[in-house]
């Protein structure tokens, strides 16, 4: 018989050699979900009329600016961990394998990458924000564990079955007398994985589009980490007792319902797109022009020729008046 344990352990370490290369289970689980979301991203997007491998020269771009932009939320609003006296130093903000990814400036730095490889390739950027949006819910899920690795981001003391073990020298110091603490990292992950799917769904099922999507995502995730981020307590800047980052997520999540809102109200449905491009119903003029002209040239033809088609049958005109009697 299995004994089942009452808490959920955190990994004895984090870090592997590789020979001379160290493997980190944080910067790890990053990348795992970053390939995710290109991958998926690729697929949507190829489903909407984008061209294949457009959503990989764009990332191209969104990577490097989401993750420098991360790394400067967190550091900006945890200045404290690495410049106040005993912090981690100015080299120890360029630490990025020991944690510390803020998701607010992953996505706004992120956004302007996505952004400017999208106007490089010129490609609309709201239908790829849109195409993106599942995988980047799901790569979050993902990059979470790395959380779990480093034993960080849990929450409140808990006694629950699912409670997550941290080492002592892991706990903040006014609770080194507790063992087990709310796994929020994994509540986070399991709400990404559920957004991920709730936003497909969505997508199916009320043809979304003009960057809703995307916007759907956002709000969904706000809720989540609000919610979540009242149960940490881990350091983080707080304003009138509340934690910074739940003011973030009010702001950023309030923006995105009024975005839902005027969307839908403005640009119901979704765009039309091929080959990459956007596709306007009614101004396709070439098109047009070319199949008049074809249309025309074709009518002349057969104007001009016999048809030599078994179907066409022309008739003979009738001759008019009395027929002349013949010879005899």
């Amino acid at each position: 018989m299995f004994l089942i344990p009452a808490f959920i352990p955190s990994p004895a370490q984090s870090v592997w050699q590789l020979g001379p290369v160290p493997l980190r289970a944080y910067a790890f689980f990053i990348l795992v979900g970053i390939f995710l979301a290109i991958w998926l991203g690729n697929k949507r997007w190829v489903a909407r009329g984008g061209l294949n491998g457009q959503v990989t020269d764009i990332a191209m771009w969104a990577v490097p600016f989401g993750i420098i932009g991360g790394r400067l939320y967190h550091v900006l609003t945890d200045w404290e961990l690495y410049f106040s006296e005993g912090g981690k130093g100015f080299l120890g903000a360029f630490r990025i394998w020991e944690g510390g990814l803020g998701i607010w400036g992953a996505l706004a730095l992120g956004g302007v990458g996505a952004w400017i490889g999208a106007k490089r390739l010129g490609v609309p950027f709201a239908p790829f924000a849109d195409s993106i949006a599942p995988g980047v819910a799901f790569a979050q899920a993902i990059g979470r564990l790395g959380n779990w690795f480093n034993q960080e981001l849990f929450g409140r003391p808990t006694t629950l079955p699912w409670g997550l073990e941290i080492a002592t020298e892991n706990r903040p110091t006014e609770f080194t007398q507790f063992e087990t603490f709310h796994p929020t990292f994994l509540y986070e992950a399991l709400a990404c994985v559920a957004i991920g799917l709730l936003i497909i769904w969505a997508d199916k099922r009320y043809v979304m589009g003009h960057g809703r999507v995307f916007g759907l995502y956002a709000a969904l995730y706000c809720s989540a980490r609000g919610l979540i981020e009242t149960m940490r307590i881990d350091d983080s800047r707080h304003i009138l007792g509340v934690r910074f980052n739940v003011f973030t997520a009010l702001f950023i999540g309030a923006f995105a319902l009024l975005y839902l809102v005027r969307s839908s109200e403005k640009n119901p449905g979704r765009e039309l797109m091929s080959g990459g491009k956007l596709v306007i119903k009614g101004q396709e003029p070439e098109i047009s022009v070319a199949t008049i002209e074809s249309d025309e040239k074709v009518s002349e033809n057969s104007d001009s020729q016999p048809s030599s088609s078994p179907a066409v049958q022309i008739d003979e005109p009738k001759q008019r008046g009395r027929r002349a009697k013949p010879k005899r």
